[in-house]
């Protein structure tokens, strides 16, 4: 596997380096909590593994971030906070594992190979989109209808996976809210209808008559597109 390896101590960065391209894994080292979350949007890497305490940016806001622009992003957090709040904190912000130091590296690897067969044996979701005409790249968060491109955000493209992962039923505001942004609780904000309106403009035939994002009277939204 590609793994991500987000850790600011240089001793066990480079331990760490060593146990994976050991077990057959390649490994890029990052030591600041901005940089990694700008280096996890890479879709090479396969899996990321997470301190929580870094300079920048920190574990749990990076992890946030990530899980945010990729839903399916596989995170293994490897921290020195090992309580139970700690562990519930990380696993509820979007973390698939949770590791304390001090570990053992037959414990790791174990990890890292069960996070790896959950991947193969989950379906993939579609990173490219068509639907009414309209061309949506998720992977390289752009959209094209005809001639015309434009960027994504990676909110954006989060709400499209969201969208169209359950595109089966409505979806509301509170959900996207969660699951999208990260953000549990309840915003007085029309954070979301704002959010849609923007991503109509970019993705619509006609953003006043939307086929794509549909909009859910007493519920909130759904996706359209065949």
């Amino acid at each position: 596997m590609n793994i991500l390896v987000v850790e600011d101590d240089p001793l066990l960065r480079q331990g760490l380096v060593d146990l994976l391209a050991g077990a057959g894994h390649e490994a890029r080292l990052v030591s600041d909590g901005r940089e990694a979350a700008t280096a996890g949007l890479d879709p090479a890497f396969e899996l990321v593994v997470l301190d929580l305490s870094l300079p920048g940016l920190d574990g749990l806001e990076v992890c946030r971030r990530l899980r945010r622009a990729r839903p399916g992003l596989p995170i293994l957090m490897l921290t020195a906070r090992g309580s139970e709040d700690d562990k519930v904190r990380g696993l509820k912000t979007g973390a698939d594992d949770y590791l304390a130091k001090p570990f053992g590296a037959r414990e790791l690897l174990a990890r890292i190979d069960a996070l790896r067969r959950r991947i193969e044996s989950a379906p993939a979701e579609p990173e490219v989109i068509e639907a009414d005409g309209c061309h949506l790249d998720l992977g390289r968060c752009e959209a094209r209808r005809g001639g015309r491109r434009v960027a994504l955000t990676a909110l954006e493209a989060g709400m499209i996976r969201w969208l169209h992962r359950h595109r089966a039923r409505a979806v509301t505001r509170d959900e996207l809210l969660e699951h999208v942004w990260g953000v549990r609780a309840r915003l007085e904000t029309r954070t979301v209808d704002m959010a849609i309106v923007a991503l109509r403009r970019k993705i619509e035939r006609d953003p006043r008559r939307p086929r794509l994002v549909r909009s859910v009277k007493g519920v909130g939204y759904a996706w359209g597109g065949a």
